[in-house]
């Protein structure tokens, strides 16, 4: 056999043990006749000594060794003299008596190290190297764990896990698709799957009751540091359920995995906010509830005074930074300059100190009597020490996503956003659609199959954009972990739905017939959520990006450079799908 332990078992309990060992050869070094070796596998490193006095053929020959050679060695296990206690096997060395060359290998083009010396390019190129670190190799590990936990939650809730097709139709709303042309049916596309969507509808038709599936989904959208043109959902739906039954299991789930996984115990409910105060308190329909600064409204405070930057204004806003006063007049330049960027896009900022001795200092102190100063300290509940942060705009909503970035970045400046702390809470009461100026028309906020609140149902006729879904998302530390719905069951109401969306009645039977059709067969009330994996474990693992917890990742732009994907068909293949090409530039 190749090796009888792995190099992350030994213990000093095994000392005196004759041992095979096979792996990566970390590095070596040499320290006068004696060679000493850290020989790497996926389950740890464990060093090896070489020994002219022991064998002089031997020891020259580990000192040919070059990093990521695999070899095999045999010795026995013994003691070290000097212990590593940032290793698990820290406390022994196999003292070698054989080694043998499995593989050689090039220098690696950077460091097989957790500080690698690689860049993100560089190491998405030779990705199978990158996965050799630990840092990489254990977000795959939490991975693996994440999914097993959840099979086994899920399975002891009853659900069943079932799997949908990757080639399904086309659909009309949502991000774009990824189209795969048909050979045999020519001039004719399938689509993968943005989401299982209307199957996990049909399971529920077909009476399966509780479904669940861990499940590639593809959107052809663009990219950024949580999003990835392919990933996987932890797609779930269940009969017989009204928005509260799905949200306390779906709660459960997230507090069983935070136990399991990080070892965290969350006791209390989590809050539920609607959208509507999660949009005016925080400016984002995912707030990072680990630290406050809510928005406080100051129209009334700051309009009338002579600033017409605030007189013209049709919101302004502000938010408090407990102890942040002592910051310099470069600091505050900076922040101004953060907002003005093109993608925040506000055209400045107005700040106020709070003394020692509680007199308001402001950049707009010459509009402002002292009087109103105090004014405006308490309508923020500032006290001494604290600084006011103040944006406005001519469209409360823009403005409200303008302070939410302020917000975050104070956040970030004073050490607020600890991902050792979780702050986890639902979304609820989304609004049932969006207006689109590109499109012209209203859009579903999620998807056209969701159910609006019962209450609200009378508006889709009257004021169908004052309608209230029964939707909700999961937040966690300001990331959307997860979200879902109750789903329309009957026909005529989801064929409301499309004629609000404006779909004709042949539009909607040509993309959604055979899901308007099920609901004529008995469709059981039914609501669902699916929960992005990728997402989950970069929140435990404390990521920025959600690429480093995915075996093999995109980059930015949608490409892998491992693999050069996507690339050009060969004219052959091009012809048998019969696709003539008719490239243009790009504008």
């Amino acid at each position: 056999m190749f090796r009888s332990n792995t190099c992350g078992e030994l213990r000093l309990a095994d000392a005196g043990k004759h041992v095979t060992l096979a792996g990566w050869v970390q590095r070596t070094r040499r320290m006068g006749g004696m060679t000493f070796m850290d020989l790497r596998d996926r389950y740890g490193i464990t060093q090896v000594v070489f020994n002219d006095a022991d064998n002089a053929d031997l020891n020259e020959a580990a000192g040919r060794l070059g990093r990521e050679f695999v070899v095999q060695i045999t010795g026995t296990v013994a003691e070290r003299s000097s212990k590593n206690e940032h290793l698990p096997t820290g406390d022994i060395e196999i003292i070698a008596d054989n080694l043998t060359v499995l593989n050689a290998s090039e220098v690696p083009p950077f460091t097989i190290e957790d500080n690698t010396d690689g860049g993100d390019d560089l190491r998405m190129k030779y990705r199978y190297l990158d996965l050799r670190r630990g840092a990489v190799r254990s977000n795959l590990e939490l991975r693996h764990r994440m999914t097993m936990e959840v099979r086994r939650y899920l399975d002891s809730k009853g659900f069943l896990e079932i799997e949908t097709p990757m080639l399904v139709g086309s659909t009309p709303e949502g991000a774009r698709d990824f189209v795969v042309p048909s050979r045999m049916n020519p001039g004719q596309f399938y689509a993968l799957p943005q989401s299982p969507q209307t199957l996990k509808q049909l399971l529920m038709v077909s009476g399966m009751d509780r479904y669940f599936q861990i499940v590639k989904c593809f959107r052809d959208e663009d990219l950024r540091a949580d999003r990835q043109p392919e990933f996987t959902q932890i797609d779930c739906e269940m009969s017989f359920v009204e928005q509260n039954d799905i949200i306390e299991l779906f709660e459960g789930m997230a507090k069983h995995l935070f136990k399991e996984l990080r070892g965290v115990e969350l006791t209390e409910p989590f809050q539920r906010m609607p959208w509507a105060d999660a949009m005016k308190y925080y400016g984002s329909d995912k707030p990072d509830l680990r630290f406050g600064m809510e928005f406080v409204e100051l129209m009334d405070v700051l309009k009338g005074h002579g600033f017409s930057v605030f007189d013209n204004a049709e919101y302004i806003g502000g938010i408090c930074a407990k102890g942040a006063a002592k910051y310099t007049r470069k600091q505050l330049d900076a922040l101004t300059e953060f907002v003005k960027r093109p993608q925040i896009g506000a055209k400045g900022m107005v700040y106020a100190r709070v003394g020692e001795d509680g007199s308001v200092k402001s950049s707009v102190d010459k509009f402002y009597t002292q009087e109103v100063l105090l004014q405006l300290k308490q309508a923020m509940n500032a006290e001494p020490g604290d600084l006011i942060l103040i944006l406005s705009g001519d469209d409360a909503m823009r403005t409200r996503k303008q302070l939410c970035e302020l917000r975050l970045e104070m956040g970030n400046q004073l050490g607020l956003r600890d991902k050792n702390k979780f702050a986890c809470l639902w979304v609820v009461d989304f609004p049932m659609f969006e207006w689109s100026d590109e499109e012209q028309r209203l859009m579903a906020m999620h998807h056209p199959f969701t159910h609006p609140k019962d209450e609200d149902i009378p508006m889709l006729d009257t004021d169908p954009a004052a309608v209230r879904a029964d939707a909700y998302d999961m937040v966690v530390n300001g990331v959307e972990v997860g979200g879902g719905s109750i789903r329309i069951h009957d026909s005529a109401l989801q064929a409301k739905m499309f004629e609000i969306l404006g779909f004709t009645p042949e539009k909607a039977a040509e993309q959604f017939g055979f899901l308007m059709n099920a609901f004529k067969y008995g469709a059981p009330p039914h609501g669902g959520l699916a929960y992005g994996l990728d997402r989950w474990v970069s929140l435990f693992a404390g990521l920025d990006s959600i690429r480093d917890c995915i075996a093999f990742p995109k980059n930015n732009s949608g490409r892998d450079v491992m693999l050069d994907a996507p690339a050009a068909l060969d004219q052959k293949q091009l012809d048998e799908l019969q696709i003539k090409l008719d490239m243009r530039e790009k504008e």
